[in-house]
Order: C-alpha cells, then sequence, then structure tokens
C-alpha cells in the first residue's frame, strides 16, 4: 500500500484544524471545541508518525544502496545490515500505525474499562486460574500506567476467585483489553494433585467499555435496588452495615451486586456503572451480530463462550486460537507480558477492517 497519499491528506487535515482551532469562536461551541481538539492531537500523532516513516524509508534507501557498492565482508558493509535490519522494524511499525489512522476510530476504544473474570469448569483451580489472570491483567495495567480499581469479588477458599469485577482505567485501555473477551483455558497440574496429573480448568472474561449515561438510558422505573450486609473479608464496619447494593434491570434481566465500598452511596454507584456497561456491550454485541456475517476471519472480541486462548504450563506455551498463533513464554505472559498476544491480534484486525474499506 502506498502510504505517501494518506500520510499527506492527514497533514491537510491537520492545517485546517490547526487553523480552526486558532480562531477564539471556536470555542464558543465547547462541544464541538473539545471534537476539535481530540482531533487535533489524534492527527498530530499521526503526521508525526509519518514524518518517522518517510525518514526511515529514506535512511533504508541510502543503507541498501551503501550495501551493494561495498564488498559482503567489509566492516561498512556490516554496519549497513545492521541498520537495515533495525530500519525494517521500524518503518513497519510506523506503516502499521499510519494504517491505524486509515480506519474511522472506535469511540469506545478510548474509555475506561470494566473487567469481569470468572471461574468456569474446573472446580477450584479454575478458580486460581481467574486469579492468575487477574493478577496478570493487574501486571500489564502497572506496566503500562493503568490504575486499577476492584468493583466487586467473591473469593474461593483456596486463595482464588469464583468472580471478581474490576475497573481499569487509562490511555486506549478498551483498544487494547477488548480482545481478551472470551473462554481462557488452563492446562497445568494443580497443587491440590497428588499424583501430578494434568488438569484442564477454564475461566470466563468479560471486557467492557465503560458506558456514559448518554450510550444507555435507564429509567429509574426499569430497576429495583436492594441493599443488604456485605460478606467476606473487610474488616467490622463491612460486615455489619447495609452497605452492599444489588440493582436488577428489569427488562434485560440483569442483575449487578457491589459491595467493595463500606459507602452505601459508593457502591451503588459503581454498581449503576457496571451496568450500563453491561447494556452498552450487549448493545454493541447486537449491532456487531449484523455485520459478523460478512467478516468470516473476524476476532471474535464479545462472544464469551468462544474459547479464545490455552494456556499450557508443562509445556510453557499459550496458543491464542483465533490467528492461530503460539508462543513459548507462557511464564512471562503469565506475569504481563501480553503485548506478545495483544499486538499480533490488533494487527489481524486492522487487516480486516482495511479489507472492509478496500484500502
Amino acid at each position: 500500500m502506498d502510504l505517501r497519499p494518506h500520510i499527506e491528506k492527514f497533514r491537510r487535515r491537520f492545517t485546517e484544524i490547526e487553523a480552526a482551532l486558532n480562531d477564539p469562536k471556536a470555542f464558543d461551541n465547547p462541544q464541538r471545541a473539545q471534537e476539535l481538539s481530540k482531533e487535533y492531537s489524534r492527527l498530530k500523532e499521526l503526521v508525526t508518525c509519518g514524518d518517522s516513516f518517510f525518514k526511515a524509508e529514506e535512511q533504508l534507501a541510502e543503507n541498501r544502496a551503501l550495501l551493494k557498492s561495498e564488498p559482503a565482508e567489509s566492516e561498512l558493509a556490516q554496519l549497513a545490515r545492521e541498520e537495515v535490519a533495525r530500519l525494517e522494524v521500524a518503518e513497519k511499525k510506523f506503516a502499521q500505525q499510519i494504517q491505524f489512522g486509515l480506519v474511522p476510530p472506535d469511540p469506545t476504544d478510548s474509555r475506561n474499562t470494566i473487567v469481569e473474570i470468572r471461574a468456569g469448569a474446573g472446580g477450584s483451580e479454575s478458580a486460581l486460574f481467574a486469579a492468575d489472570l487477574f493478577r496478570m491483567y493487574s501486571r500489564y495495567a502497572e506496566a503500562r500506567r493503568w490504575k486499577v480499581e476492584p468493583l466487586d469479588s467473591n473469593p474461593s477458599d483456596l486463595g482464588g476467585f469464583k468472580e471478581i469485577i474490576f475497573q481499569v482505567n487509562g490511555t486506549d485501555v478498551f483498544k487494547r483489553l477488548k480482545y481478551e473477551s472470551g473462554v481462557h483455558r488452563v492446562q497445568r497440574v494443580p497443587a491440590t494433585e497428588a499424583q501430578g496429573r494434568i488438569h484442564t480448568s477454564t475461566a470466563t472474561v468479560a471486557v467492557l467499555p465503560e458506558a456514559e449515561e448518554v450510550d444507555v438510558e435507564i429509567k429509574p422505573d426499569d430497576i429495583e435496588v436492594t441493599v443488604c450486609r456485605a460478606s467476606g473479608k473487610g474488616g467490622q464496619g463491612v460486615n455489619t452495615t447495609d452497605s452492599a447494593v444489588q440493582i436488577q434491570h428489569k427488562p434485560s434481566g440483569l442483575t449487578v451486586r457491589i459491595a467493595d465500598e463500606r459507602s452505601q452511596i459508593k457502591n451503588r454507584a459503581k454498581a449503576m456503572t457496571v451496568l450500563r456497561s453491561r447494556l452498552l456491550e450487549r448493545k454493541i454485541a447486537e449491532e456487531n451480530a449484523k455485520y459478523a456475517a460478512h467478516r468470516k476471519d473476524q476476532i471474535g472480541t464479545g462472544d464469551r463462550s468462544e474459547k479464545i486462548r490455552t494456556y499450557n504450563f508443562p509445556q510453557n506455551r499459550v496458543t491464542d486460537h483465533r490467528i492461530e498463533l503460539t508462543l513459548y513464554n507462557l511464564a512471562n505472559v503469565i506475569e504481563g507480558e501480553i503485548d506478545p498476544l495483544i499486538q499480533p491480534l490488533m494487527a489481524h484486525d486492522l487487516d480486516e477492517k482495511l479489507k472492509a474499506l478496500k484500502l
């Protein structure tokens, strides 16, 4: 794909928006000014990336020409080969970032995100695996300087989680984590297994973009709110006050229970946040279903019943079944280094979107 026309298009639009924002009248409409500012930031990044792409392309041509003119064994040729290898990686990275800019931005990509992990098949081992996944995502969030806020949890007897819900706040959280929705399978020898047999267990992960009030309308008459005493760990104050909040959304049948805070008001606010996000997820899934038939290779980003990944501990192997990617670095992945999985998923999704746009 020739990226030059697209980069120049970004540059022209960037100049237009820059001129518009320099006009004080632009801020007479705060919402419009905010939209322009967001587009300005996005295009500034793309224009900068385009300049870097052109520079890498130029340097690549120079070093390839040098390789042809120098003896293969010379020190200069060796340096040129090293530069070519480095610049090819850089050029590919810049090209992919520019291609991302060609696809209309998904408004949910920049949203904060709610992640729900639930133990599946496998009893206590699946609860321990759910805890491992929570730790994996927490480590990943920490590395990206995202903030993780627990919302609710149901601990198991052996230190795992039957269920844990948490919110992740930061830049491009949903853009990266949305590919984690689905069934995760683990194959390993449980700590409770005396004969050393490998067991297979599962946990489900649901990744929901945080919904705003304008995304989903929830009428007061459509919900039923009940309060009760929180149970489990948290101290005497938690266990002796009616702080836990349960909200049932009658039209959809969805029920949310939050007991993380001692404050009933805070728990209700968090429960409404989770409810809105679940309703938004359902709304998005219904829209996506209309177009799914036209995308045979689509990555399942929302089907909770889809087995997406296997973590095989005896072989130090992790396999993503959607793109048939296998890595032999499970020890690093489970410690939160999941970009080697997320980046190929993002690239595959980008390719499919570019095909759909016929670019």
